[in-house]
């Protein structure tokens, strides 16, 4: 169980925020155990339709790296190598 706040904007509806959970998540998931590259891509593209700004998407990510050590980055970096199936970051 995380001891840190995802980050998250109150203006968004409930759907958007389930939708940005979603892939901190997934992100969570790649670090602590293994996530299908293919989840991991969806979470993505509608984690996208709520932050399709690059520069938006970067200020949360670094916040959510901040706070749990994850790199969004790092985790879409290797969701881009098409020969995996799954996805599994080693450590923090």
């Amino acid at each position: 169980m995380a001891d840190y706040q995802y980050p998250i904007d109150f203006d968004w509806t409930y759907q958007e925020m389930d939708q940005v959970i979603k892939l901190w998540n997934a992100v969570e998931e790649a670090y602590e155990n293994r996530i299908e590259r293919e989840v991991f891509l969806n979470r993505y593209r509608a984690f996208k339709e709520v932050i399709p700004s690059k520069g938006e998407e970067k200020r949360y990510a670094n916040q959510f790296e901040k706070d749990s050590g994850y790199s969004l980055y790092q985790v879409v970096k290797k969701a881009q190598d098409k020969t995996l199936k799954t996805i599994k970051m080693s450590g923090k």
